[in-house]
């Protein structure tokens, strides 16, 4: 039994010659260029973070700023006017509370 081969012809590729001090060079570049980005990126986050703290004590001001407002605007509206009624009619704060007894045989029978 006889096999029979086929012969090809070798591919050479000619891979293109590095000049490995440039490219180290342009590597260890654009790693210096990533990390200047990083520092970049990393201060524009935290003054976003610092703004948005700083807001939102604005807002927690200007809520309760507004809480007083409204306590204020009812205290000079309806509630103003009760006080001043219960000045003009002398009025006086309750201390002590006396209640009447009434025996049990003053109390009406159902028939």
């Amino acid at each position: 039994m006889t096999t029979a081969t086929l012969r090809y012809p070798t591919i050479h590729i000619a891979f293109p010659k590095i000049n490995w001090k440039k490219f180290c060079a342009g590597a260890v570049f654009v790693c210096f260029l990533l990390l200047i980005y990083y520092v970049w990126q990393i201060n524009h986050l935290t003054q976003g973070t610092y703004f948005i703290n700083s807001y939102e004590k604005q807002i927690n001001q200007l809520s309760a700023e507004k809480k007083s407002l409204e306590v204020g605007f009812a205290e000079s509206g309806f509630l103003g006017q009760v006080q001043d009624k219960i000045q003009a009619l002398n009025f006086q704060k309750t201390t002590v509370v006396k209640y009447i007894q009434i025996p049990a045989n003053f109390l009406a029978k159902a028939k």
